[in-house]
C-alpha cells in the first residue's frame, strides 16, 4: 500500500508565505506524478500545481507567479511553495500521487488527508 503524508499549512495574514510537503511511501516503484489540489467548503477538488517525473510543471492560473512546485525524486516527495498569499488562497490542500507500485502494473491515484491553509486578510 501506498501512504501520502502531507505536512505544513497553517494560518498566515495576506501577502505571507507558506511551505507545504508531501511524503509518500510504501511499496513504490515509480511515481509518475505529484499534485497539490484545493478544496473549498462544498465545492470539488481543484487543481493548483502538478510536476511530472521529468520535471515539467504546470499551474492553475489563479496561482502562476506565486506558488512554485517541486519534487525531491530521491525521496518521493513534493512541495508546495506559496508566496503572495491571498484570503481566496484558503482552502484544504491535498496531494495526489499517480503511482506504480510494480513495473508490471498501471499507475494508481493516490490521495493525502489533506491540510489546511488558512489567509486572513
Amino acid at each position: 500500500q501506498v501512504q501520502l503524508v502531507e505536512s505544513g499549512g497553517g494560518s498566515v495574514q495576506a501577502g505571507g508565505s507558506l511551505g507545504l510537503s508531501c511524503a509518500a511511501s510504501g511499496s513504490i516503484f515509480r511515481i509518475n506524478t505529484m499534485a497539490w489540489y484545493r478544496q473549498y467548503p462544498g465545492k470539488q477538488r481543484d487543481l493548483v500545481a502538478r510536476i511530472t517525473i521529468g520535471g515539467s510543471t504546470n499551474y492553475a492560473d489563479s496561482v502562476k507567479g506565486r506558488f512554485t512546485i517541486s519534487s525531491d525524486n530521491a525521496k518521493n516527495t513534493v512541495y508546495l511553495q506559496m508566496t503572495s498569499l491571498k484570503p481566496e488562497d484558503t482552502a484544504v490542500y491535498y496531494c495526489r500521487g499517480e503511482v506504480e507500485v510494480s513495473k508490471w502494473l498501471a499507475g494508481t491515484t493516490y490521495w493525502g488527508q489533506g491540510t489546511q491553509v488558512t489567509v486572513s486578510s
